[in-house]
């Protein structure tokens, strides 16, 4: 078992991480709120079909029932008409202010549930119970919440830190191959971004070997928490340090909006926006074709990528209205060295288009 604290002016947290952790969730539910919450589960269909009654039987327990609501699965669900949806199920079901909602399932649901959360009668509680990899290591931890509109992701949001991150490892074993990757990119830019050892070890690393041995598994995601923990610790509202969490992010958002939703898996947007800021950091002089060559073939290494067939001109747009554009001006993190990065404003525009054809040209070859 490994417990991580994220220290916050909101509030401060655990994050969990154990193998066989969801037939334990029960009992760290009742030591958070004793036995008068009102608890609401909020999934979807197949994390509910192959976990659901092992978090339920869980709860019961430890003296505690809940409710389910279960939401649409995929990035185009994360709208306000979802969040409206699930806040009129939990009229219904009587939900007042002692509501805790209890998020179980991937980042779309962690994201959803953060904000009603947040919103709901001005604000209750939530506890994260990530069965993804991408949110396990990353998107359940540091209480940043959002939904999509149609010209970019994550435009509307808050910050609602959860009352505790619940990470257990046997859920990532019924993940799809493709989705179980998808998660580890976010792993390889906690490696280019702060954990230059991290990073090291992914050169070298077999994905299959990865998911069969589960030290090995548990290392990566604590390590990646590790980092999201000391960063989010430092800068709970991104004014600044947490900001370097953007690596790989900024291109990428433009790349699932512009594909609406429904080409990429985020995480693997999120690898080709790390390769573009790459291609950017080495064409500005920020960063050495050594280290860049490095990044593109440890990211490409990790299994294959769905295709980039977008007009880069079409990208360059979205990038004006992503919310890390300030004043008039994209700001994208770039790594300056495998373990550091920096936050780059102006680059010119005809270096950003020659990135994003290169994506077109790795994704042709």
């Amino acid at each position: 078992m490994r417990r991580i604290s994220v220290t916050t002016p909101q509030r401060s947290y655990e994050v969990v991480i154990e193998h066989g952790l969801l037939e334990r969730a029960g009992e760290y539910v009742r030591e958070l709120f004793g036995e008068r919450k009102h608890l609401f589960v909020v999934t979807v269909p197949a994390v509910r079909r192959r976990w659901g009654k092992n978090l339920l039987a869980s709860l019961g327990r430890a003296g505690l029932s809940a409710k389910v609501l279960e939401m649409p699965e995929g990035e185009r669900y994360k709208r306000l008409s979802t969040l409206e949806d699930l806040a009129e199920k939990l009229i219904a079901l009587r939900a007042d202010r002692d509501a805790a909602l209890l998020a179980f399932g991937g980042g779309v649901v962690g994201d959803v549930v953060g904000f009603l959360a947040s919103v709901y009668m001005r604000g209750i509680d939530v506890v994260q119970i990530p069965t993804t990899v991408q949110a396990q290591l990353d998107a359940a931890v540091g209480g940043k919440t959002g939904v999509n509109l149609r010209t970019g992701k994550n435009l509307i949001g808050t910050f609602h830190q959860p009352r505790a991150v619940l990470v257990d490892l046997a859920t990532l074993s019924t993940l799809p191959e493709r989705e179980f990757r998808a998660g580890m990119y976010e792993a390889v830019k906690c490696g280019v971004i702060g954990r230059p050892e991290l990073f090291d070890w992914f050169e070298r690393l077999e994905i299959k070997k990865l998911r069969k041995e589960l030290p090995l598994l548990e290392r990566v995601i604590a390590q990646s928490v590790e980092l999201k923990a000391e960063v989010v610790s430092a800068d709970e509202r991104e004014g600044d340090l947490r900001r370097v969490l953007n690596f790989g992010h900024t291109i990428g958002h433009a790349l699932e909006a512009e594909t609406k939703y429904r080409h990429f898996l985020h995480g693997e947007a999120v690898a080709w926006g790390m390769i573009a800021a790459s291609n950017i950091a080495q064409e500005i002089g920020k960063l050495d074709s050594a280290s860049t060559k490095r990044i593109v073939d440890t990211v490409m290494r990790l299994g294959p990528l769905p295709k980039v067939a977008v007009r880069g001109q079409n990208i360059f747009k979205l990038l004006q209205s992503d919310k890390k554009t300030r004043d008039g001006a994209v700001h994208f993190v770039l790594p300056t060295q495998i373990g550091k990065v920096e936050v780059v404003k102006n680059v010119p525009g005809t270096v950003v288009l020659k990135a994003i054809q290169q994506l077109k040209d790795y994704a042709a070859g």
